[in-house]
């Protein structure tokens, strides 16, 4: 018993650390109702992805089956996994941003999908790491990349959110909402499921799936750094 209970704290305390140093950033903090409702729709769509998941995955590789070489992977990286999860979460998005009156800075796009991306990943990462036997290495493993994925993830979509919704309202900003995270997610997973395909390729596509992640968080830095900076200018014209 101890030891889920050590499992599940492993589990969702990435998610928390980094909801806080989302939080924290946010001179003009949301309504806890708000946040708390971002965070229960990014659980509640767990279930959603889970079926459509399950049969777009039957559908392209069979009962039960999955991608076994490198574009099966990767096809499965975007279309089972990419796809219906980000889909899902920005749905989830435009349900507490619609008629939102809180939602009135460029910020508040991230600290919203952020809390809706972790909502997600935090019962995705406890299903992975308390059903598996070795939970300390894979809660530690996913607490370096999957996690600070679907994070990252998160704040690609709240920025372009944002950007459509407060800088200008075009074509590109808004597919832009979707299918930047979607090509993040897709890139990521792509990366992850086609380490093993090849023994002679592992270290190389592990150096790979290392650099994108390291590219991913620094554009994600400089996105935060920048809806900042917009909401200090404008504040301070105010």
């Amino acid at each position: 018993m101890l030891s889920v209970l050590i499992a599940f704290a492993v589990a969702v305390l990435p998610a928390i650390l980094l909801l806080a140093y989302i939080l924290k950033k946010d001179a003009k903090p949301e309504p806890t109702g708000k946040i708390v409702m971002a965070l229960f729709l990014g659980i509640v769509i767990v279930l959603p992805i889970i079926l459509v998941e399950t049969g777009v995955s039957d559908f392209l590789f069979g009962d039960g089956g999955e991608g076994q070489s490198f574009i099966g992977n990767c096809v499965d990286a975007f279309f089972v996994a990419a796809i219906p999860e980000e889909t899902f979460k920005l749905l989830a998005l435009w349900l507490v941003l619609r008629n939102n009156p809180h939602f009135d800075e460029h910020y508040d796009g991230i600290v919203y999908a952020v809390c809706v991306g972790l909502g997600f990943a935090t019962v995705e990462n406890i299903g992975y790491v308390v059903m598996d036997d070795d939970w300390a290495s894979v809660g530690l493993m996913r607490a370096i990349f999957s996690v600070p994925g679907h994070y990252a993830f998160a704040v690609l979509m709240g920025y372009y959110y944002a950007k459509y919704h407060f800088v200008k309202r075009s074509f590109f900003n808004m597919v832009a909402i979707w299918l930047v995270p979607v090509l993040a997610h897709g890139i990521y997973d792509a990366i992850v499921m086609n380490i093993g395909i090849n023994d002679w390729l592992i270290f190389p596509v592990i150096c790979l799936l290392i650099g994108f992640c390291v590219w991913m968080h620094k554009a994600c830095k400089k996105h935060i750094v920048a809806q900042l900076e917009l909401d200090k200018t404008g504040m301070a014209q105010a």
